[in-house]
C-alpha cells in the first residue's frame, strides 16, 4: 500500500470534519459522507491549501437495487498541486434530492445532468435539469438496474410521413429460453434432425 496514500486518508479525516469514513482501495483513496455534507465537504477540500482538489473530473453514480441506499453518487477530484486524486461517496434513495456543486465547479452542471438523465437522481440549486444524452421525449432512466433492456418506447423514420415517429417496443422474435448444452455433450438438441436427413 503506497504510503503517501494511507497518510492522506489519515490526515483528510483529521482535518475534516465532514468525513464519515475513508478507505484505501486498488491504491486509491475514496471517502463518504452524508448527503447533507456534501457541499461543505467539497468546498473544504478545494479550499484547504494542503490539499487543494480544485478540477472536478467527474460525477458518476452506481444503481443497487439491493441495498437500503439504492445509490451510490461519485465525485471523482484532482488536485495538479499536489499530484492526487480523490473519490467521494455519499450515498442515497431515489427520493433523496442532492445539493448542486455547480457554484463550486462549474463543470458540476453538465455532469449533474448526465447523473439526473441516466439515474434520475436529482440535485437541488442546479436549474439546468434536463436531458443531455436521451431524447426529451425518453422515459425513464437507462442506467438503472430496472430499466427495461429494450426500452420503453422506439424511434424510427416513417417514409411515408417523412418524418421521425415514436412506437411502442415490438419484440421482433419471441423469447426463446436456452438450456447451454453443447454438442457434444451427447443427446439431441433441436435442430440436429435436420443432420441426420
Amino acid at each position: 500500500m503506497n504510503k503517501n496514500i494511507n497518510n492522506l486518508g489519515t490526515f483528510i479525516l483529521n482535518s475534516c470534519k465532514y468525513v464519515t469514513n475513508h478507505e484505501i482501495i486498488n491504491n486509491e483513496l475514496i471517502i463518504t459522507t452524508k448527503i447533507s455534507n456534501i457541499y461543505n465537504l467539497l468546498d473544504e477540500l478545494k479550499k484547504m491549501n494542503d490539499l487543494n482538489f480544485e478540477m472536478l473530473l467527474d460525477i458518476t453514480a452506481v444503481d443497487y437495487p439491493q441495498r437500503s441506499k439504492r445509490f451510490e453518487l461519485v465525485y471523482n477530484l484532482l488536485s495538479l498541486k499536489n499530484h492526487l486524486r480523490l473519490r467521494v461517496k455519499i450515498f442515497l434513495n431515489d427520493n433523496e434530492i442532492v445539493p448542486s456543486i455547480s457554484k463550486l465547479y462549474k463543470s458540476a452542471c453538465w455532469y449533474e445532468r448526465e447523473v439526473w438523465d441516466m439515474y434520475g437522481v436529482s440535485f437541488s440549486g442546479n436549474n439546468d435539469l434536463r436531458r443531455i444524452l436521451t431524447d426529451y421525449g425518453f422515459e425513464g432512466y437507462p442506467l438503472r438496474k430496472d430499466f427495461p433492456l429494450t426500452g420503453f418506447v422506439e424511434l424510427r423514420y416513417d417514409e411515408a410521413k417523412k418524418k421521425v415517429v415514436y412506437s411502442k417496443v415490438k419484440l421482433t422474435q419471441d423469447y426463446r429460453n436456452f438450456d447451454f448444452l453443447s454438442p457434444w455433450e451427447g443427446g439431441t438438441l433441436p435442430g440436429d434432425e435436420k443432420a441426420d436427413n
